[in-house]
């Protein structure tokens, strides 16, 4: 999965849908529209062309210049706008805000093109919970915080096909044996352990401590052959988590990051062992553009669209930002006192000039995974295997994809209706050329090939298929991170007049540290 592309061939998926007894195989296909969406490669890629690098046509001062719109930008935005500051400018790539955050919509059904959820944040994550308290999420009601219900992901949450059945959550329980349940109880042990050693948090602390340097040395797969915890359905599971969450599996991710995915919520329960203590997550139907665009909609006009930013250079006075108007086809320059550098570190390491030391090592140290989601609008609901019943998150068992999820999921309406199915793929490092190949129907076919034995009337129900695609999502978790981000630390970043905001300086890519750095970088502003 981390070396390859995600599932087979569209020649070898037409060969092998067409033997299942898909009602009105022969033609459906044909019938199904389809598109490529996400990141603009296009305009990633001007950082090439000469054009990015012309004389600017025009020339606008502004107090500070944000370069980068996704959650960093935008928190960072917030945080000025609370401190009374609203002379600043967002400079964003695409034509709307939000990074890995943003929506679509299909037939009039919003969906994800990205992240779609947010768990509930801890108390380590107290700038996400003012900000959740500010939209009305979260409120205080007889003396207690409690989070809107409506926000909240409807039960039944989960559930993985498994063995021909549909069973309730993502851990294999069904018919597994004695020696499985007992590695369950072993792992769930281990993460306690490790929990009360050196204590985990979102966002984490700036400064790892010495247990936490040691898991980040080896990777997650290293780490439990080390603890004899070799069963298959236990490092399946885990190795699906740490896709889910990192874009990479636990041959690639640290170990601290495969145990912070636990150590950091509510650990590992095994079966039989629910404590009540489970995890809730706060979903939309447009996953968490819900958040950006509530961030988004008090910035008006201060949000640039479209502009690719080719360089940034801090002067005695100033710091002197060029972006390329996709639209006007110009270069346009702003003149700042301050600029906020919101963008991914190895773009930001390309386009600050005389950057300091620690950006262009950092830079040099990270790695990206690229990321797939196919929204597949269906005209009516699928057709059920036994089991549990449908739920927000669909997993199939051993699959090369992340499984699904339903954009109705939280609609109060009972009636039976057309909806968007969000398909997940982390197709790994290695496979980023093959992300921007590929065509959209190479992507429905591994999403067929991956749900047909769930669902084997797909084809005949679908109608559209609208495919994001990201060439560097989210930055991965490897051995070495947390080390090298000591050495690397945003504080060290940081001059005078640039302050530095975005996910990658954590190491790993999630709402809550995205949006933390973003707060402290405007809070620092200010």
């Amino acid at each position: 999965m981390r070396s390859g592309p995600c599932g087979i061939r569209r020649r070898e998926w037409l060969a092998g849908a067409c033997a299942l007894p898909l009602a009105g195989c022969a033609g459906s296909d044909s019938e199904v529209t389809g598109t490529l969406l996400g990141a603009s490669a296009e305009r990633g890629h001007l950082l090439r062309d000469p054009r990015a690098a012309q004389a600017p046509s025009a020339t606008r001062r502004v107090r500070v210049v944000i370069a980068g719109g996704g959650i960093a930008g935008l928190a960072a935005a917030r945080a000025l706008r609370l401190r009374g500051i609203d002379d600043f400018v967002i400079l964003e790539l695409e034509d709307t805000a939000g990074g890995n955050s943003r929506a679509g919509s299909i037939g009039g059904i919003a969906c994800p093109l990205g992240a779609h959820y947010l768990p509930v944040p801890g108390d380590a994550a107290r700038d996400v919970q003012d900000f959740l308290e500010e939209t009305g999420v979260r409120q205080r009601v007889a003396g207690r915080w409690v989070y809107d219900e409506r926000h909240l992901c409807h039960s039944p949450q989960e559930r993985l096909f498994f063995r021909g059945h549909w069973q309730e959550g993502l851990l294999p329980v069904q018919g597994v044996g004695a020696s499985t349940l007992a590695q369950y109880v072993r792992f769930a042990r281990l993460v306690d352990g490790v929990r009360k050693q050196a204590a985990f948090s979102i966002p984490a602390p700036s400064v790892a401590p010495a247990a936490h340097l040691a898991l980040d040395s080896i990777t997650m797969a290293a780490f439990l052959s080390r603890e004899g915890l070799d069963d298959p359905h236990l490092r399946w599971y885990l190795d699906y988590s740490c896709r889910d969450d990192y874009g990479a599996g636990t041959g690639a991710v640290s170990a601290w990051a495969g145990l912070h995915y636990f150590a950091s919520r509510h650990g590992f329960q095994p079966p039989g062992a629910d404590n009540g203590e489970r995890e809730s997550v706060l979903t939309w139907p447009q996953g968490n553009a819900w958040l950006t665009q509530r961030l988004a909609a008090p910035l008006g006009e201060r949000v640039k669209a479209a502009r690719v930013v080719s360089r940034i250079e801090e002067g005695r006075s100033g710091v002197e930002v060029d972006g390329w108007n996709a639209l006007t086809q110009q270069t346009e320059r702003w003149q700042a006192e301050h600029c906020i550098v919101a963008m991914p570190v190895f773009i930001a390491a390309r386009v600050v000039r005389n950057a300091p030391a620690a950006l262009a090592q950092r830079a040099s140290q990270l790695h990206y995974a690229p990321w797939i989601v196919a929204n597949m609008h269906v005209r009516e609901p699928l057709r059920d295997r036994p089991g549990a019943p449908p739920s927000w998150d669909n997993v199939v068992y051993a699959a090369k994809g992340l499984g699904y999820v339903d954009a109705r999921h939280q609609s109060l309406d009972p009636r039976p209706a057309a909806t968007v199915l969000s398909w997940y793929c982390a197709p790994g490092e290695a496979s980023r050329a093959q992300v921007l190949s590929r065509g959209w129907r190479d992507w429905l076919g591994d999403a067929q090939a991956e749900l047909a034995p769930a669902h084997p009337d797909l084809m005949s129900k679908l109608t559209r298929v609208e495919v994001a695609r990201y060439g560097h999502a989210m930055a991965i978790p490897v051995p070495g991170t947390l080390a090298s981000l000591q050495a690397t630390a945003r504080g060290q970043s940081a001059t005078k007049r640039l302050s530095f905001a975005h996910a990658d300086w954590a190491g790993y890519s999630i709402f809550e540290e995205a949006f933390t750095a973003g707060h402290r970088a405007g809070l620092r502003v200010a």
